[in-house]
């Protein structure tokens, strides 16, 4: 039997072949044809799965039976764009522009690959690679995600629901060019203060914006250990320690020693949470005055959801006084989507013990439809209104959409009649949507 993590190059298969069961992980039994060996004798594919070895994972190998070595496909690699050449001593797997990925040795007349000598990001060659459309569609479904974080996705298994691709940016988005633009940042500090989630709150306050809900400040708060976050409305300021209150008690479940930190802003800085706090034992510490680097997380997560509001409706043409949906949209999105690089798995997954599942995600700003459920509604009378997707509800399993006739946000559930085209450069979405 072959070693798992040794593998040799073969310009007669058009597939990375094992024979082995028991290194393929997410194993999918599915008869794939067969494949005829040296000795003029068959056999079948019986399916494909991932090969982890360390940090390195091999995508979508197929299971051959009774073969005994592993071999990468030269033709699979070349359908990636990658060179494949041989010298007398070695063999290299490299990119167009000579970067490379692999490099094997020559043993009698066979090149092998050791993956154990292979770096964990040299991976992603062994991808499909996406189309210009697929790779502009997720990046715009979460809410504009920088493509290395898209690739991180991919790579750690770390949602369901994304295709197992290659995303490439093509082109600049023009919406990221306009609502990204950002001054050099402050250093990070290198060692972390928390060893658990919901150890330390970060918490700050961004606004004034009006809003079609005549919302006008927008609150973050920012668990330190996993960067999950929460966003909550107000329509002044005073709202301020109610609101921080409920949430606190909200997550209080999972809680088991607690601090917050915020600036010296009379929505942080008064009796009414002063008291809350001092009776459940929270500690609250404060960033010195004028010195908005010392919050630095809640600050960076503040700019990072504008910036990503501000691109999402620019994208979408839609107006500024949905910037409220587009926040609350961006917070769901991040928290399933964006990498911690401290842990390498998103928040949700820190905070919840389990995979998010990001296959529901859609495009915001796309077009849709509701019923048009009406007691007065006339027989001839269109049964659809045209709405916009604005988000996802927190409260049940829905989409927030805004109906253009009604002018009025509601929350619809989806009658899976239709697929999704993903060749639709607009994003849109055939669901025809039931209001609650």
């Amino acid at each position: 039997m072959s070693k798992s993590h040794v593998w040799y190059l073969d310009s007669g298969c058009s597939k990375h072949m094992t024979g082995r069961k028991e290194i393929l992980h997410n194993f999918k039994q599915k008869f794939c044809g067969s494949v005829q060996f040296g000795n003029e004798q068959y056999a079948p594919i019986l399916g494909y799965g991932d090969v982890v070895q360390d940090k390195i994972t091999i995508k979508k190998v197929s299971l051959v039976e009774g073969l005994g070595n592993n071999l990468f496909s030269i033709g699979q690699f070349c359908d990636k764009d990658l060179e494949v050449g041989f010298k007398k001593r070695r063999c290299v797997v490299k990119t167009e522009s000579g970067k490379e990925y692999f490099v094997g040795s020559r043993r009698r007349n066979l090149y092998k690959i050791d993956l154990r000598d292979v770096k964990a990001k040299n991976t992603l060659c062994l991808l499909s690679k996406a189309s210009n459309q697929q790779s502009m569609l997720w990046h715009r479904r979460l809410s504009h995600l920088n493509f290395k974080g898209l690739n991180k996705l991919v790579l750690g298994n770390l949602a369901i629901g994304i295709p197992d691709l290659r995303f490439q940016q093509e082109h600049l988005c023009a919406a990221c060019q306009l609502g990204k633009m950002k001054r050099v940042s402050h250093k990070s500090k290198l060692e972390h203060g928390t060893e658990k989630p919901l150890q330390l709150i970060h918490m700050g306050l961004c606004g004034p914006m009006r809003s079609i809900s005549g919302k006008k400040y927008v609150l973050v708060m920012v668990d330190d250990y996993s960067r999950y976050t929460w966003v909550r409305f107000l329509r002044s300021k005073d709202e301020a320690p109610e609101i921080i209150i409920s949430v606190l008690k909200e997550v209080q479940v999972n809680l088991q020693s607690q601090k917050i930190r915020s600036d010296h802003g009379t929505e942080f800085k008064n009796k009414l949470l002063g008291g809350y706090i001092d009776s459940v034992g929270i500690q609250h510490t404060f960033a010195a005055v004028r010195t908005p680097q010392q919050n630095g997380v809640v600050e960076r997560r503040n700019r990072t959801l504008v910036e990503a509001a501000r691109t999402m409706l620019a994208c979408s043409k839609l107006p500024m006084f949905l910037w409220a949906e587009a926040v609350d949209t961006a917070c769901y999105t991040q928290n399933h989507s964006i990498v911690n690089n401290r842990f390498g798995k998103t928040p949700y997954e820190l905070n919840n013990n389990r995979v998010p599942n990001i296959e529901h995600f859609r495009v915001f700003g796309c077009r849709c439809f509701v019923m048009n459920d009406r007691v007065d509604r006339d027989k001839l009378q269109a049964k659809l209104d045209e709405a916009i997707f604005i988000g996802y509800s927190k409260n049940s399993i829905a989409y927030r959409v805004y109906n253009k006739r009604t002018k009025i946000v509601n929350e619809s559930i989806g009658f899976w009649g239709l697929d999704l085209d993903e060749d639709d450069e607009d994003g849109c979405f055939g669901y025809v949507l039931k209001q609650l």
